[in-house]
């Protein structure tokens, strides 16, 4: 029976230190709210980066730009066309090819 009154009384001494924390803890939270309401209603706010007018401006040109290049990259781009003396080249060179190619099946 001795273990059963140490333990009762154990036990009584949690409950004591538990409402105590419990009691701390609503003294926290009140300070923690008294201080969020000085903060504006934020616990954490976050520092802000500002920029210089230059910078934006900078920043706005050259995504002007940007966009103007896609816009350009729409439109359709002339077919290009091949000058007869052109032509006269390619076709010689092609022909030229084509009797070597021979030549060589038949010396193979």
């Amino acid at each position: 029976m001795a273990n059963l009154t140490g333990l009762a009384s154990f036990v009584s001494e949690l409950r004591v230190v538990r409402t105590n924390l419990v009691d701390e803890l609503r003294h926290v939270d009140a300070a923690l709210s008294v201080l969020g309401k000085l903060n504006r209603g934020s616990s954490y706010t976050k520092p802000r980066h500002t920029m210089s007018a230059a910078a934006r401006r900078k920043i706005s040109l050259a995504q002007k730009a940007r966009w103007a290049k896609k816009g350009q990259a729409g439109k359709v781009k002339p077919k290009r066309t091949i000058s007869a003396a052109g032509r006269k080249r390619i076709a010689a060179a092609q022909r030229a090819r084509w009797a070597k190619l021979k030549a060589q099946q038949k010396n193979a």
